[in-house]
């Protein structure tokens, strides 16, 4: 399987789990000129932000490697642009969360970072 399909598998999985964990998927790889966000789901009263990582080969504790400093600015960076164009969803709590799917295993790691001033 090539690394779109994958991608786009793992994704799709990761919004059934989310929604059957009681998440409501709003929108799909979200695109700023500052990169992209895999999932943004409504949970009660907060936004959600989604990086989801399909990995056959890395383990769980291999995360950080995954998802960076640099990686992490860019999903709060096309978060804000989000923001920035959907003002109805701006008086919300925001969390960033990772959906990590493993060859045997599926993890939500809800609030995984943070944005730091």
């Amino acid at each position: 399987m090539n690394r779109f399909l994958a991608g786009r598998d793992g994704e799709n999985l990761a919004a059934q789990r989310l929604e059957e964990s009681g998440l409501k998927i709003i929108d799909r790889k979200v695109r700023s000129r500052f990169g992209e966000v895999d999932l943004v789901a409504l949970d009660n009263e907060t936004i959600v932000f989604v990086e989801v990582k399909a990995w056959n080969a890395y383990g769980c504790e291999n995360l950080e490697y995954a998802v960076n400093a640099s990686k992490r600015k860019r999903i709060i960076e096309t978060a804000k642009f989000f923001l920035s164009e959907h003002r109805e969803y701006n008086s919300m709590s925001v969390r960033f969360d990772i959906v990590f799917i493993g060859p045997d295993s599926i993890q939500h790691l809800a609030s995984a970072f943070t944005e730091r001033v």
